[in-house]
C-alpha cells in the first residue's frame, strides 16, 4: 500500500456529498461548496475535499492585504476513509492545490478551519504545508438533550427557519430578532462545549504570504494554550509527523465522543 497509487480528481457534487456524509464526523455537507475532489484507491471513491466561498467573506479578506473578492477560497469539508494508505491525505491535499493553480488561477490563498472542540487541532493541515494563524476559544458549539450539537453559526445564518427544538418556533422568535446564543442554550437545556477553533491557510501564490496581516503562529501554541487535540480526545500529539491522522477530519470509525453527537452545518466546525 502506498499513497503513490491513489488517484485524485475533480468529481461531482453528488458524489462528494455522499462520501462526507458518511465519512465526515459531522456527518453534514456545506451546501455553497462549489469545487469537489474526490480521492480513489483501488478504483472506489475513499476520500472528498469540497472548496467553496466563506460564509463570512469580508471578515476573512483582510487576513491577506488586496485580496480580490474572489482571490480565495474556504477548504470548507475533507473526509478521508481509513482504507486509504498512510500518508494519503497529504498527498493529495497537495495535488488539491495543484488543481486550484491550475484551474482557478485567480485564487490566491485557502484557508480552513481545524474544529478543536470536537475533532482535532490540524495535524493534517501542517502535514501538508498550511500556517496557523490563529488559536481561538469557542462558546459557540453547544450539546442538545438528545445528544446532538449546533453550532452558533448555524443558527444565526438561518435565525428565521423553524427549529424543532424550540417547538417550530425560529432563533429570532425566542430572543426577539437578536442575536442571544446563551438564551438559546439556556431554552433548549443545552450545554455549551468549550474548546478551540483553530485557523490554517495555504498560499497558492508566493506573492499572498508576504501581504498577511496577522502573525504565523509556532504550532508550538497549541501545545501552550492547551488547544491539543486528536481524533476527538485532548492532549494528541501536537507533530506535523504524526502516524495517522485521518480521523482529524474524517473516519470511517467515529471517536467514542463523537459517536452521539452530531454538528450542524457550520462553517468552522470543521476542518
Amino acid at each position: 500500500m502506498s499513497a503513490k497509487n491513489i488517484i485524485v480528481r475533480p468529481i461531482s457534487g453528488n458524489e462528494a456529498n455522499e462520501v462526507i456524509k458518511r465519512i465526515h464526523y459531522s456527518g453534514k455537507i456545506v451546501r455553497n461548496s462549489q469545487i469537489h475532489i474526490g480521492v480513489f484507491y483501488n478504483g472506489k471513491l475513499e476520500g472528498a475535499m469540497q472548496f467553496g466561498p466563506s460564509l463570512d467573506k469580508r471578515k476573512l479578506q483582510g487576513l491577506v492585504k488586496d485580496t480580490a473578492w474572489n482571490g480565495f477560497i474556504e477548504l470548507n469539508r475533507m473526509a478521508f476513509s481509513d482504507n486509504l494508505p498512510r500518508n494519503s491525505e497529504s498527498r493529495a491535499i497537495a495535488i488539491a492545490m495543484r488543481v486550484l493553480r491550475k484551474h482557478a488561477p485567480k485564487i490566491e490563498w485557502v484557508v480552513s478551519f481545524a474544529d478543536g472542540t470536537q475533532c482535532g487541532d490540524g495535524t493534517i493541515y501542517r502535514a501538508s504545508g498550511f500556517v496557523l494563524t490563529s488559536i481561538k476559544e469557542s462558546t459557540n458549539l453547544a450539546r442538545l438533550p438528545d445528544g446532538n450539537t449546533v453550532h452558533k453559526m448555524t443558527l444565526e445564518s438561518n435565525p428565521n427557519s423553524p427549529r424543532v427544538e424550540l417547538n417550530g418556533r425560529s432563533y429570532y422568535e425566542l430572543t426577539g430578532g437578536k442575536y442571544d446564543f446563551n438564551k438559546y442554550v439556556a431554552e433548549v437545556n443545552g450545554e455549551i462545549l468549550k474548546g478551540f477553533q483553530l485557523r490554517y491557510i495555504y498560499f497558492l501564490k508566493p506573492d499572498a504570504k508576504k501581504r498577511l496581516t496577522v502573525e504565523i503562529l509556532p504550532f508550538s501554541e497549541i501545545d501552550r494554550t492547551g488547544a491539543r487535540m486528536y481524533k476527538g480526545l485532548r492532549g494528541g500529539s501536537i507533530g506535523s509527523d504524526a502516524p495517522d491522522f485521518r480521523s482529524e477530519k474524517g473516519g470511517a470509525n467515529p471517536t467514542p465522543l463523537l459517536q452521539n453527537s452530531k454538528v450542524e452545518n457550520a462553517q468552522s466546525a470543521k476542518a
